[in-house]
């Protein structure tokens, strides 16, 4: 049995994914300065964090954040902290050599935990999961199922999507290798900008 209204919760997940948001943004960055490859261990981190709050909500702390709104605005500070640190580390590494072979030094996990944090402290994530995410599950049937089409749904787009972001920064690397400072401004402002936003909203 699917969800309820799975085809609208398909157009809702597929408009957020196209949406260039904190992710998209530190995916096009890891993209140009170390390659798409690096990027899978992003989009693996970001995806596991959306796994992970997806599955605290529905199974364990609904009610926690409904009763506990405070909560909330906590990992909202994180996420906004950890977003002016990645502006700054994002402003500072240099675009990777067309023609390198040279590794960076940045390791797997690192590009784990980075995807996994901006994802898990991302207000917008912690909005969606509690508050739109269990709207198309009927909780009167055998809602474990429910969730399982609706998580991978989502988690396999959200990591295409990423994935093709990735792709498409890499198309413009001979433009950024002539601009090298170009694409990192740009991304660290446009992080520093949704952090902002973030404090104000």
């Amino acid at each position: 049995m699917l969800p309820l209204d799975f085809i609208l919760f398909l157009q809702i997940i597929i408009f957020l994914f196209i949406t260039p948001g904190t992710p998209r943004v530190v995916i096009v960055s890891y993209s140009m300065n170390y390659g798409v490859k690096k990027c899978f261990w992003t989009a693996l981190g970001d995806v596991t964090a959306n796994l992970t709050q997806a599955t605290l909500v529905i199974f364990f702390l609904g009610s926690f954040f409904s009763d506990n709104p405070n909560f909330l605005s906590f990992i909202k500070w994180i996420g906004v902290f950890y977003l002016f640190y990645l502006a700054y580390d994002v402003y500072k590494s240099k675009p990777k050599d067309i023609d390198s072979k040279i590794l960076s030094s940045k390791s797997f996990f690192s590009f784990f935990k980075d995807g996994f944090l901006v994802a898990g402290t991302s207000p917008k994530a912690w909005l969606f999961f509690p508050l739109i995410f269990p709207q198309f599950i009927d909780f009167n049937t055998n809602y474990i199922i429910q969730f399982l089409i609706l998580i991978t749904t989502y988690i396999v787009l959200d990591f295409v999507s990423l994935i093709g972001y990735a792709l498409l920064a890499q198309k413009l690397i001979v433009w950024i290798k002539a601009n090298p400072k170009t694409i990192n401004t740009i991304s660290a402002s446009v992080l520093i900008v949704i952090a902002f936003i973030i404090i104000v909203t």
